[in-house]
């Protein structure tokens, strides 16, 4: 099955009904497949075997997933907010592209000899075209072809075949559930596995589809009520932002019925400021790896409405979790040998499902033989099911011969009522292995020194865990989908 029969199916079931773009005047569901169609005759006239998208999420994007689909290509949608010699060294990666890139990128992959497209003059050229039929892919053809974030190590490019995609969307989401004014507010990048999920997920479901090109809080608050959305996805920072940028008031978007969130941590401090401020809303968490498709764990509104309230501290921890793996995904903890662990015991996820990947173009598949993939995510499960995601296996500091997660540490910092945020590395040490350093960016007022803050750590946990460095910065690094850019606070500490 091609992904495109997602939107087949959608045009079939009310061909008139908008799909992307404001009520009265965006694509309606046969609009968009005509467009689609037609991009699919530019890139098959083109000889491309690649289309590549360079740019801020739009209605443009799903035009260019389901053109791509159609034309039998995969698209790749690349970081706009790399470099320019970034964006072209990522390109080297490609198999004969045709390009679309945002008007202020056009001349970077021009000069580097690259055939390349503004998104207007696509649409264009596919507006003129007749629609190319009978090209789409096979269910084991790339669909999607997406860089990993490279913040541990150099950005691979993870192959999502159209049977991961389709499986994903089957296996989680009703066909036509959505009400009549149903409206989902697109924030997440078009590079991000959320924001490709996102597309197939709203078309088949029935939701249509409004974007926030460039992420600003107030921005965002203002197009939620202006075009009455009714559901959201957002990475912690953002919500971070939107929490910051309320100051304590609530949001004032009544309309706004589900609010998901995933693709890294959420400070804890942060999600009970967020509940606070969207009591009308029904929260998500959404857990899932660019391998796997997009999300393989759900927290539902109703864990995060049971959590709070109860007096049971299992059940409280649980806003903490991911919640449970979702429909056709199973998963294992297994330590170093690779034996299973009981609930309770943290150890390495290892998931398997129709919608897990576990490849990297121009690599050997990481699927064991029995079809698992080991994610590299610390984790643990407990009695009832509930996935906890401790940190990054990679991430791990050996220090006198004893693991760390550094998450145990950051969540610690982030109880104090001074740090808005917290990062912890290990850093080599010839004695210890390894010593702990702690980045942490203050509230604004707030004041606290960092031996203040290490007997804050050492009266809550063993003294081994207490930092030995505490560094305070104005920001902490991230990529634009929230994730923490370890490898450069590691050297912002040999630099210091």
């Amino acid at each position: 099955m091609n992904i495109a029969m997602l939107l087949d199916m959608a045009v079939a079931g009310d061909p008139d009904r908008v799909a992307v773009g404001p009520r009265g005047s965006g694509m309606t569901r046969a609009e968009l497949r005509r467009a689609a169609g037609g991009v699919a005759a530019v890139v098959h006239r083109s000889g491309a075997r690649e289309l590549v998208f360079a740019g801020v999420n739009g209605a443009e994007f799903p035009v260019l997933l389901f053109g791509a689909a159609l034309a039998g290509v995969p698209l790749v949608p690349v970081n706009y907010r790399l470099s320019a010699g970034a964006l072209t060294g990522l390109l080297a990666h490609t198999d004969a592209p045709l390009v679309v890139a945002d008007k202020s990128l056009a001349g970077v992959f021009a000069g580097a000899g690259l055939p390349v497209r503004t998104p207007e003059e696509l649409l264009a050229e596919g507006r003129a075209a007749e629609p190319a039929e009978g090209l789409e892919g096979a269910a084991e053809d790339p669909a999607v072809l997406l860089f990993t974030s490279g913040t541990t190590a150099a950005p691979k490019a993870a192959v999502l075949r159209h049977r991961h995609l389709t499986s994903y969307v089957l296996q989680t989401v009703q066909f036509a559930s959505a009400a009549p004014d149903d409206t989902v507010l697109a924030s997440v990048p078009p590079y991000h596995v959320a924001g490709v999920g996102s597309v197939l997920s709203n078309v088949y479901a029935g939701r249509r589809m409004v974007h926030l090109g460039a992420f600003e809080p107030g921005a965002w608050l203002e197009l939620v009520r202006f075009e009455g959305v009714t559901s959201a996805m957002v990475v912690p920072t953002m919500l971070a932002r939107i929490v910051e940028h309320l100051d304590g008031r609530p949001a004032g978007v009544p309309r706004l019925r589900a609010l998901a969130y995933g693709g890294a941590r959420m400070p804890h401090t942060v999600l009970e400021a967020a509940l606070r401020a969207f009591p009308g809303a029904g929260f998500t968490n959404a857990y899932g790896l660019t391998e796997t498709s997009s999300t393989i764990a759900l927290l539902g509104p109703d864990d995060h409405r049971a959590a709070p309230a109860s007096d049971d501290p299992a059940v409280r921890a649980r806003l903490r979790s991911a919640g449970r793996m979702v429909p056709g995904v199973e998963a294992q903890i297994r330590d170093t040998a690779g034996a299973v662990l009981p609930a309770g015991v943290p150890g390495e996820l290892w998931v398997r499902g129709p919608q897990v990947s576990g490849e990297y173009k121009g690599a050997a598949a990481l699927l064991d033989a029995a079809g698992w993939f080991r994610t590299r995510d610390l984790a643990r499960f407990d009695d009832a099911g509930y996935l906890f995601v401790v940190g990054r296996a990679d991430d791990t500091i050996i220090r006198g011969g004893e693991n760390i997660a550094p998450a145990e540490v950051e969540d610690v910092l982030l109880g104090h009522e001074a740090v808005r945020e917290a990062a912890v590395v290990g850093v080599p040490d010839e004695e210890w292995g390894e010593r702990i350093a702690a980045f942490v960016v203050v509230h604004e007022g707030s004041e606290v020194d960092a031996e203040g803050l290490r007997s804050w750590v050492h009266a809550r946990l063993r003294g081994s865990r207490t930092p030995d460095v505490v560094v305070f910065r104005a920001e902490l690094p991230y990529t634009p989908t929230g994730k923490l850019l370890r490898r450069e606070l590691l050297t912002l500490i040999r630099e210091d």
